[in-house]
């Protein structure tokens, strides 16, 4: 069998990453050639979770199908999410923990996506059923992603499976994962160093909604204003991209990792569809959403339901 690439979706987060790594490793230790790779660089978040463990970070890759015929997908299964020759390439694997859209094969493919909080936590459950032994170093990245994904347990897309298995990584990884994780999602909210446009791009996923195309960027802080201070730029380059990519609308979600709220900037056409989902109205396009953290519940779901209408 001739190897696979692994990778998560376009502007990687540290689940996108880490799935990759651990689930490569997975195919391996099964006898199945696998390497991970990346489709953009680390953030913050991530490259501190890979040095705490020390392990390097996957090469980024542009393309697949000058490598390799075949791939497997790890969070995320839409193609627009995905490296962008996808349709060139036979998928082979799928784990996940989304929703389904926008995905087809030719040939029969393995699929595992269940309604977790993290891909990592699908992953930990195929390596125990399998009875591999997960190193340290990897539960100590697989962990991490939980943490990220879930907000340090905080998310309500967390179930008692992420708690149970995040319990069990920490574990093996001999790290606090409150102690760790708070530190690791601290090292992510650095934003002064970051450009406006960068800041868009860090951990942004376009969705279609009927035949619109909805673009979502999220960003974690613990102070807003860190964030919003750039308002004035960040409304011109949402503004922009709208205009050059055929958005309808453009939200982004900056949430508070402490206080567990979020508000949204939101730009485009579909501005009412947004204050519909959230029922909210919008002031100089920015709304306070308490309680909102969640991408994939909360904010997607939302869109997708006031977009049908």
């Amino acid at each position: 069998m001739e190897k696979l690439l692994v990778f998560g979706h376009q502007n990687p987060d540290t689940d996108a990453i880490t799935s990759a790594i651990s689930f490569a490793y997975y195919l391996n230790q099964i006898g199945v050639e696998a390497e991970a790779v990346a489709l953009g660089e680390l953030s913050d978040e991530t490259a501190y979770a890979l040095n705490h463990f020390h392990t390097e970070a996957p090469r980024v890759i542009k393309t697949a199908s000058n490598e390799v015929k075949a791939v497997a997908l790890v969070d995320h299964n839409e193609f627009q999410q995905s490296v962008s020759d996808i349709s060139s390439l036979e998928v082979q694997y799928v784990i996940d923990h989304h929703r389904i859209d926008n995905f087809h094969t030719a040939n029969p493919v393995y699929y595992r996506a269940e309604p977790v909080g993290c891909t990592n936590t699908v992953i930990y459950k195929m390596f125990k059923e399998k009875g591999i032994e997960i190193p340290a170093e990897l539960a100590g990245l697989m962990l991490s992603a939980i943490i990220s994904d879930t907000l340090l347990f905080k998310s309500p897309t967390c179930t008692d499976e992420d708690v149970v298995v995040a319990k069990a990584l920490a574990k093996i990884a001999d790290v606090d994962p409150n102690e760790y994780g708070l530190a690791m999602l601290k090292a992510g909210t650095n934003l002064d160093d970051i450009s406006s446009e960068e800041l868009l791009d860090l951990d942004a996923k376009s969705f279609p909604m009927g035949n619109k195309t909805v673009r979502v960027a999220q960003v974690n802080t613990v102070d807003f204003q860190d964030v919003l201070k750039r308002q004035e730029e960040l409304i011109s380059l949402m503004t922009a991209s709208n205009a050059a990519e055929n958005y309808d609308l453009f939200v982004l979600l900056v949430t508070n990792i402490i206080d567990s709220d979020s508000t949204i900037v939101a730009v485009g056409d579909g501005v009412s569809k947004a204050e519909a989902a959230f029922e909210v109205r919008l002031e100089n396009e920015t709304a306070f959403l308490p309680g909102v953290v969640s991408r994939k519940k909360q904010v997607v779901p939302q869109l997708t339901e006031a977009y049908a209408k």
